[in-house]
């Protein structure tokens, strides 16, 4: 069996004054021969590495503290830490230090902190030892002096520190605090606050004993309610007497743990609320104070983890219908406080508290507060769900799945036997609360909302060789949790008429650019109802008009191919005559494009490889580049040979250009069209149409649209600012309108798009020519 006393975890101070755990193992000494000298040596328990080799050196500064610890520094702002699982561990390697070093075992520190000018140290060396003066009132004023003027000196800091508790000065000095104030004597009072500040800034841990003690800590608080800087005396200890109230939720046996529960409170209070806020010299001498703290915390969290009687206890009355509210909240509060706690240990020390409380059963107990109506209770339980998934959240998600599977064999059950089973899972409380969040600022629904985020997240979900986590989870949640998500979105549409948000909550999904859901999207022909809409508001040019051109236009410039074949195929009948925007001609122009690939693949295949040689030059010389591509004879290309696979090099020319001069002819087809029907538009106006569609859904529904308006672009009687491109429902005020006319290539129109991604840079060029209240329009 392994020898506990030599069990300990090593610490080192980080740069933000915290202790880091760096594991757990076992203790030794010995001479190292690499290190020349007896040297401290620490194994993990784990696997055997070597968490720790550190020379015990002849001149470093050991320090014992609370009979369980070690600490020292290796270098400068390097500090190191053994806490002992056992008193008589700490004992033994302490006397391996002292007599490496020469020390008497009975010292708390081995060496004396020399920083001091040689001048200091010859005036210090004169006087082995410090004299104080006697503990009557009317010396106090001396003694306040003398502890002010030790504190620059860390020789004579430690001398100080050393008199002080030799001579159990700190037990007289409260004795003169309670004469004090019972002779209201303010200006002795406020001595005694210097002196039992300047103590506190002496960093000792043996002095921080005597004062943290249950007969010392409330008259050291005393003594530091009377600030000479303030007009009226602090009432720090009728706060902690009265006001902060220990309540014991459930019956701690241990006496030990429950005096460190009250000491910790306490002097965390004399940190946070009683000591003025140190500055950035005096932050380096409280460093033992934080210390104390620290180590207090995991002495807690470690003996409440070894109780098992009383965790049983704490789960048993939360789940308890018996339990009455008030109770109850208490036991939540505590649970809430005991997680908070958990937050200052280290990885390893948070991993065995969780795994305590996730074997106790703290999520089914979590599910059972949730489903209560106090909303007090309903809050500090949301906190500590939120501590359980910040910490793993792999391990929430295993719980509600075991718990859907439980359910699903019940409800079967159940339903063999005519029975209605109404079981709530955990997440699917989570997210009720989310929705139905009372808060007018909605901050539990915010709270929630991360949560469920984290929770949903593909990015932390494992993968093993047994199982995929992403798989399951997600199966499990649009299985079981999907639609209590999605039921406000379709209460939104209970009449066939969305009240509000919809296009918003579409256009988001579409940008999503997931194959998932534009299959869903083509499937249930979600189109529909926004091309009725777009076509039911007419010529108005508003802001459902923008959207709805918006969520086209961005199909078009992604490029998504499912659904620019979805919409050309199902609504482009009732879409061609759109054309004071190019938004449906250039989704069309990709739609032949896609055909025209899919029907030629060679071609598809050679414009890949132009492209991919083109790099990134201007997209004329790139059209020339092409064309003279196409009218090279094979002889006179030397790089064009390395890109021909050997296959294609014995096939007859013709094979290879019939496509292409097809591709050519019916391009140069096409731009005639496009160039024929922009001059009707641009020189006799939009126009709308009156039409009747039927479009094919399952069931047929007519799409019809009429219109009476006929107009110009950037007229004064159009709704959207002046010089809008083409706006809906204009009013002609002259048909001359040159500068507002692009001309490339043959085309004429106000807004020319691109063909392909590979001419997005004649875009620029384009724009240039546009006058600027139209492009400013335009782009925004």
């Amino acid at each position: 069996m392994t020898d506990t006393r030599r069990r300990v975890k090593v610490y080192t101070l980080n740069e933000d004054r915290q202790w880091d755990d760096r594991g757990t193992g076992h203790v030794s000494s010995g001479y190292v021969e690499r290190l020349k000298g007896m040297s401290l040596l620490v194994r993990a328990e784990s696997d055997g590495s070597l968490l720790l080799e550190s020379k015990i050196n002849p001149n470093t500064a050991y320090q014992k503290q609370q009979d369980t610890l070690i600490v020292w520094s290796e270098a400068e702002n390097y500090d190191l830490a053994l806490s002992f699982q056992e008193k008589a561990g700490c004992d033994e390697i302490w006397e391996k230090i002292c007599q490496v070093q020469g020390k008497d075992p009975s010292v708390d520190i081995t060496q004396d902190l020399v920083d001091e000018s040689e001048e200091e140290r010859f005036d210090d060396m004169s006087s082995p030892g410090l004299e104080l003066p006697s503990c009557e009132l009317s010396r106090l004023e001396e003694v306040a002096e003398l502890v002010a003027s030790s504190l620059p000196s860390p020789l004579r800091r430690e001398k100080l520190a050393l008199a002080l508790e030799n001579e159990g000065y700190i037990k007289k000095l409260l004795e003169l605090f309670h004469v004090c104030e019972d002779l209201e004597n303010i200006e002795g009072l406020h001595h005694l606050y210097e002196i039992i500040k300047g103590i506190f800034l002496l960093n000792r841990t043996a002095l921080f004993e005597v004062m943290f003690s249950e007969e010392c800590i409330m008259d050291v608080i005393g003594c530091l309610e009377y600030d000479p800087t303030l007009s009226q005396p602090r009432k720090h200890r009728e706060f902690l007497t009265k006001t902060a109230k220990f309540k014991e939720v459930i019956p701690i046996s241990d006496p030990e743990l429950k005096q460190k529960i009250h000491q910790t409170y306490r002097v965390q209070y004399i940190q946070d609320m009683v000591l003025p806020t140190p500055s950035v010299f005096e932050e380096n001498m409280l460093s033992t104070l934080h210390s104390f703290i620290f180590f207090n915390k995991v002495e807690i969290v470690g003996m409440l983890q070894e109780d098992e009687k009383f965790l049983t206890d704490l789960f048993a009355q939360l789940t308890d219908e018996a339990t009455d509210e008030e109770k109850r909240q208490e036991l939540v509060n505590f649970l809430k406080e005991f997680c908070a706690f958990s937050q200052t240990l280290q990885p390893q020390n948070r991993d065995a508290f969780f795994k305590t409380l996730s074997n106790m059963g703290i999520l089914p107990a979590l599910e059972v507060i949730l489903g209560m109506d106090d909303t007090q209770v309903r809050s500090a339980a949301t906190d500590i769900f939120s501590y359980l998934v910040e910490y793993n959240p792999s391990m929430v998600r295993e719980f509600v799945m075991q718990e859907a599977q439980q359910n699903d064999d019940v409800s079967k059950k159940l339903t063999e036997q005519k029975i209605t089973s109404k079981d709530i899972l955990l997440i699917n409380l989570i997210i009720e609360h989310m929705i139905c969040d009372t808060d007018p600022e909605l901050g539990g629904a915010v709270q929630l909302m991360g949560l469920l985020r984290t929770l949903v997240d593909p990015e932390n979900m494992l993968a093993t060789a047994n199982k995929t986590e992403k798989t399951e989870f997600l199966g499990f949640f649009y299985k079981h949790c999907m639609h209590v998500l999605t039921a406000p979105l379709l209460a939104n549409t209970t009449e066939d008429k969305p009240s509000k948000g919809a296009l918003r909550f579409k256009r988001k999904i579409i940008g999503l650019k997931d194959e998932f859901y534009n299959r869903y999207i083509m499937k249930s022909f979600l189109f529909e109802p926004v091309v009725k809409a777009f076509l039911n508001n007419g010529s108005r040019y508003n802001l459902m008009n923008s959207a709805i051109i918006e969520m086209f236009e961005f199909i078009r410039v992604e490029d998504i191919k499912s659904l620019t074949a979805h919409v050309i195929e199902n609504y482009w009948k009732a879409l061609e005559d759109v054309d004071y925007v190019q938004t449906f001609k250039g989704l069309k122009l990709r739609f032949e494009q896609q055909r025209e690939r899919q029907d030629n693949p060679k071609l598809d295949s050679m414009r890949s490889i132009l492209r991919n040689h083109r790099y990134r030059r201007d997209a004329r010389t790139l059209e020339d580049e092409e064309e003279m591509w196409f009218n090279t004879d094979e002889d006179d290309m030397e790089d064009g040979e390395a890109v021909v696979s050997p296959s294609d090099k014995t096939k007859n020319d013709d094979d290879i250009m019939d496509p292409i001069s097809k591709f050519m002819e019916r391009k140069k087809l096409k731009e005639s069209e496009e160039k024929e029907v922009l001059l009707k538009t641009n020189l006799s106006g939009r126009q709308s149409p009156s039409f009747k569609l039927s479009l094919s859904s399952g069931t047929k529904t007519n799409l019809t649209s009429q219109s009476s308006a006929t107009s110009l672009p950037g007229s004064p009687g159009s709704p959207g600012s002046p010089g809008s491109p083409g706006s809906p429902g204009s009013v002609p005020k002259s048909t001359s309108q040159p500068a507002a006319i692009t001309t490339k290539g043959g085309l004429v129109g106000l807004v020319d798009y691109p063909d392909d991604d590979e001419d997005d840079d004649e875009d620029e060029d384009k724009e240039d020519t546009l006058p600027v209240s139209k492009k400013a329009k335009f782009e925004s």
